[in-house]
């Protein structure tokens, strides 16, 4: 049997494959120990959401679980409006539109529209310049794109040659740590 991806896991591995093993190390300590300035900010504006008290309204759904036997994915999803049947997934500030954020909301797409739940727009909500981007549904081209992606996720083997995204590696809290820095 396959194991499950967790829809955070694939955003690590869009960011970095090898963030995914150290985001696992961290996971038991205090986010103190380990988090830089936007993961504290994301962790601030997330708590309303993670506690179920973004609001009252019966049409929006808050931080609850998901799943796709399809695609073997596992998560939460920010925000469903029910009677929009939009999805919103929330991020702190976006000052560039990354795949890893269009798949994380594609994951969440896969997932409840498995589960039966009808779904017109996908949409990440900027909050600091409450910015919205209006994310298309995946065509088919998309999800074959992703799907390529879980097939790499399955197939990356940490003990292999990597070549690290400079870029990246100066923005990663793991940085320290990594050999690839």
């Amino acid at each position: 049997m396959e194991q499950n991806i967790r829809i955070s896991s694939l955003n690590d591995f869009l960011f970095c494959p090898k963030s995914i093993y150290f985001h696992n190390l961290y996971e038991d300590y205090e986010r103190q120990v380990y988090q830089d300035t936007p993961q504290v900010k994301w962790t601030i504006n997330h708590e309303n959401i993670d506690n179920k008290q973004y609001s009252t309204s019966k049409n929006i759904l808050q931080w609850f679980g998901i799943y796709s036997e399809k695609y073997n994915l596992v998560g939460k999803v920010d925000i469903y409006q029910t009677d929009k049947k939009t999805i919103i997934e929330r991020k702190t500030k976006i000052s560039k539109l990354y795949q890893w954020q269009i798949y994380q909301v594609y994951a969440q797409y896969f997932c409840l529209t498995e589960m039966w739940y009808e779904v017109k727009k996908l949409k990440i909500h900027s909050l600091s310049d409450n910015k919205i981007y209006d994310i298309p549904i995946p065509n088919k081209e998309e999800i074959e794109k992703f799907e390529k992606v879980l097939d790499e996720f399955r197939k990356f083997d940490p003990s292999k040659p990597f070549e690290a995204n400079p870029e990246k590696c100066k923005k990663c809290i793991y940085r320290e740590l990594c050999d690839s820095y």
